[in-house]
């Protein structure tokens, strides 16, 4: 642990638990309008809505076993669905329609998590992971990789970004949006881009490796408001400075997957891990979602 992590993890801050007793937890995002947190529970086929009156309540069932989950510009919800094999948006009115569901004529492997760029393009990850039943609905892969795509902002263009991972997880723009990092589950590692003027990436290269003792492997994702990126690895969610220096791991003690910013200043992260929800009030302000 380093001096810098002590400004992330004050002194005295304490994980709270929010909820338990679903299948498995994913895809958080944080609807500062509606000031509630949106869920994915994967095999239960549902997302989940917490509100600090309320608690759980049912949004969407069936969620087409989503995953990961985000807000677009106009605050529709943005889903990644493994079953369907599709990302979705969910509109003010509760329509839910695809926004992508094929790449050059072949169904989508499974789409597992989605951010939104400040331009209202979307990007989003295409791993194989929900081609089992558990996890979305027994299928045959019919693209030969596992892609990185972007959206255009007019939902006209589905752009392959790149194609060479293992399997492509989680994935956040730095701050200023000059950088996408992801990371790749089967390599431990997360992978570090220049975005051009375009929305294209470039200039690929590993910015760190995450290795270490414990349950949980690479997965979500999320960068903070002074470039520091947290991913979630063996143990908990590891911190690494905009160098891709170690700064410490916040433990958690189920299998994290994934997190998100929220509350009023954004420095609350919400965690998934298994079959809870949790959180803890960090001093520095996460990246902000619209």
């Amino acid at each position: 642990m380093t001096s810098k992590f002590s400004e992330i993890v004050p002194e005295g801050a304490k994980l709270e638990k929010l909820a338990t007793g679903f299948m498995f937890t994913e895809g958080p995002i944080w609807d500062a309008a509606k000031k509630c947190l949106f869920f994915s529970d994967i095999p239960g086929n549902k997302i989940r809505k917490w509100t600090e009156d309320k608690g759980i309540e049912l949004f969407r069932e069936p969620s087409g076993k989503s995953n990961g989950l985000t807000l677009d510009k106009q605050a529709g919800l943005i889903a990644c669905e493994h079953a369907n094999r599709r990302v979705s948006r969910t509109g003010k009115d509760g329509n839910v329609v695809a926004i992508a569901d094929r790449y050059e004529g072949k169904r989508l492997n499974s789409p597992n998590d989605v951010v939104v760029k400040s331009d209202g393009s979307i990007y989003f990850t295409d791993p194989p992971y929900g081609l089992t039943a558990e996890f979305g609905e027994l299928g045959e892969q019919e693209l030969p990789f596992q892609g990185v795509y972007r959206l255009s902002s007019d939902g006209k263009s589905l752009t392959l970004l790149i194609d060479d991972f293992e399997k492509p997880n989680g994935l956040a723009f730095s701050p200023d949006e000059s950088l996408l990092y992801i990371d790749d589950t089967d390599r431990s590692h997360i992978r570090m881009f220049d975005v051009n003027p375009d929305g294209a990436i470039s200039n690929g290269r590993v910015f760190t490796e995450v290795e270490g003792v414990g349950e949980g492997g690479v997965d979500g994702m999320k960068v903070d408001s002074r470039g520091n990126v947290y991913v979630t690895g063996p143990g908990g969610i590891w911190v690494f400075n905009s160098s891709g220096k170690k700064l410490g791991r916040i433990d958690i003690p189920e299998v994290a997957a994934n997190m998100a910013w929220g509350d009023e200043d954004w420095k609350t992260l919400y965690i998934t891990a298994s079959t809870s929800l949790y959180r803890i009030e960090l001093g520095i302000e996460g990246v902000r979602v619209p």
